[in-house]
């Protein structure tokens, strides 16, 4: 069984996106099964992959509203590393379409079941925002990771969201915790970077990574080439730092088995750095 991973914040910004693609591709580097769910309709993590979201066949739209299977619309990106279940501009309708269906709150926990067992780990990208689509990732999911910005308010992003978490662990998902939260953009020259990370730490002990992720700029870079930045700059600071965090989540896991047999993606898409 894979171990699935919510990636959320609802204050946009801090790197959710950056956080997804990059934590997905360093995981499949240390020869982990990824999948990466991309459930925010902008379908950025989607392009950050090397999938053009505008030429999708089926994208979790059909998934979540029972138009096809979810083994129909995972396609794999061998620049990135892993596979996607990809998004676009479809995905809000699914939002009001989920009012009226049945299960509303756990169809993608459901599709997600039908392949679980071939993947190490399920990273899902949020939109910035308490919205159907984050409940259903949080139903599906064992852990949130948390990436944030080192400043006051958010901080205070983090106090609500916390009490999101509480919420749907009472009412839908009591496995639900927080997996760890991830300081982003962090410049350690900044008195209120440093502040900030005290008080995280001092609040939250262990469950404070202890990576960090730098301002980076072959991070900012790497998904205009549709890239994850392991891919594009191997030795950047921003890539090493990803490879950290997920070793540190491996260790955290312990997890050594092996995928179990592999799905049929719908369709592989290879992307090269434009020369």
């Amino acid at each position: 069984m894979s171990k699935i991973l919510v990636v959320a914040n609802q204050k946009g910004g801090v790197g959710k996106t950056t956080t997804a693609v990059n934590l997905s591709a360093s995981l499949a580097a240390t020869k982990r099964k990824v999948l990466m769910v991309d459930l925010d309709p902008q379908g950025n993590a989607t392009m950050g992959s090397g999938i053009d979201k505008h030429e999708l066949e089926q994208s979790l739209y059909e998934v979540l509203t029972g138009k096809c299977l979810i083994s129909e619309a995972i396609v794999t990106s061998e620049s990135a590393g892993f596979d996607v279940l990809p998004t676009n501009a479809n995905l809000t309708a699914a939002e009001v379409e989920l009012m009226d269906l049945p299960q509303r709150e756990t169809r993608l926990r459901s599709a997600l079941e039908k392949v679980s067992a071939n993947y190490d780990y399920i990273i899902i990208d949020c939109p910035p925002s308490l919205s159907m689509l984050t409940i259903n990732a949080m139903v599906a999911a064992q852990g949130v990771l948390i990436p944030m910005q080192c400043e006051y308010y958010a901080l205070e992003g983090l106090s609500a969201l916390i009490q999101t978490i509480e919420k749907i662990k009472s009412n839908l998902n009591p496995e639900l915790k927080i997996e760890g939260i991830l300081r982003t953009m962090y410049d350690p020259r900044n008195s209120l970077t440093t502040d900030v990370s005290t008080q995280l730490i001092t609040h939250f002990g262990d469950k404070v990574y202890s990576t960090v992720i730098p301002r980076n700029v072959r991070l900012a870079e790497a998904p205009s080439y549709g890239l994850p930045a392991l891919a594009y700059d191997k030795n950047s600071r921003g890539a090493i730092a990803y490879l950290a965090l997920a070793g540190e989540i491996n260790r955290r896991t312990n997890s050594k088995n092996p995928a179990a047999k592999k799905i049929t993606p719908a369709k592989t898409i290879t992307k090269k750095v434009a020369s």
